[in-house]
């Protein structure tokens, strides 16, 4: 694993059915944007992905103004994308809590409670029950 960068940042999880993503956010930054150790192009794969990354910080023009660092591990591909925003967003309320109401707004803030529901005692999945025969 390549040598974080030092200095000031701000720490925050976010968090999408299995995935969690560790979000540093630093201060006085480029933009750049490392994710598990790899640029973001490469680590995610296709533009719109990209863009659910990119935004929050878009929502509060804040593209260049932070560096960040982020730890994603579990869930696809999409609920990775969505830790990644979601801890985004709470980093940024940190830096500055002048920014939380365009993020609540924006619906940045909110996690998304969606779950994959256990399957039950007697049925074939969640609620999939066995096929019924009259006779």
């Amino acid at each position: 694993m390549p040598k974080g960068r030092v200095g000031k940042y701000f720490h925050a999880i976010g968090k999408r059915k299995t995935a969690i993503a560790s979000v540093r956010l630093y201060e006085k930054g480029t933009g750049s944007f490392i994710v598990n150790g790899k640029k973001m192009t490469e680590f995610i794969n296709g533009k719109d992905f990209e863009e659910i990354a990119w935004a929050p910080l878009r929502a509060v023009h804040a593209l260049k103004s932070y560096d960040i660092q982020i730890n994603v591990a579990g869930g696809g591909h999409r609920a990775q994308v969505d830790a990644i925003k979601h801890g985004i967003s709470r980093a940024l309320t940190k830096a500055d809590i002048m920014l939380r109401p365009t993020l609540k707004k924006a619906g940045f803030l909110t996690r998304d409670p969606r779950i994959k529901e256990r399957k039950k005692p007697g049925l074939k999945s969640a609620r999939r029950a066995p096929q019924w025969s009259k006779r």
